[in-house]
């Protein structure tokens, strides 16, 4: 580090000081997904990891406000967008109200479930029948929206997710 200038050196600080907030904020993910009570559940489901399920358990805080589980893909923008007038009906894409991260991380764990994960499981297969008759995309969405109805009932219910 002799031969380097005054520049490369508070570049070098600088980088080893982000790292090491990084590593905090890491840690203490870890450590508030251990202690929840609702978080380990979570993880349970393949493709959803600790940063799925804290933000999912933040963005729902309490489960019992939305009364039925399907109506959580309403509530983080899962649901397709709808135009109505006089006699056109378009349905577009998604709504995109709600929770841009939650509803991001959701999509993020249906493409690793999709993708990655090589175990069988009947989430997979539905989401598979959809790309079949439509889009990958929009089987991932639909797998998103899944996943958040999935999720919700598990933090209702207080139960762990069974792979079949």
């Amino acid at each position: 580090m002799a031969g380097l200038s005054v520049a490369m050196r508070g570049l070098i600080a600088a980088r080893t000081a982000v790292m090491a907030a990084v590593a905090a904020i890491d840690a203490d993910m870890r450590r508030m997904a251990r202690t929840s009570g609702a978080c380990p559940r979570l993880m349970t489901i393949p493709g959803v990891g600790q940063l799925t399920a804290l933000a999912f358990v933040a963005a729902i805080d309490d489960p019992s406000r939305i009364r039925r589980s399907r109506d959580v893909g309403a509530y983080l923008g899962l649901v397709p967008r709808r135009y109505q007038s006089g006699e056109v009906d378009y349905v577009g894409g998604i709504s995109k109200c709600g929770d841009r991260r939650v509803r991001t991380l959701l999509y993020k764990a249906a493409n690793v479930m999709l993708t990655r994960y090589k175990g069988q499981l009947r989430l997979k297969d539905w989401a598979f029948a959809i790309a079949r008759r439509s889009t990958t995309r929009k089987a991932r969405v639909a797998l998103a929206r899944r996943l958040a109805i999935v999720m919700h009932a598990m933090l209702q219910d207080g139960i762990k997710f069974e792979a079949a």
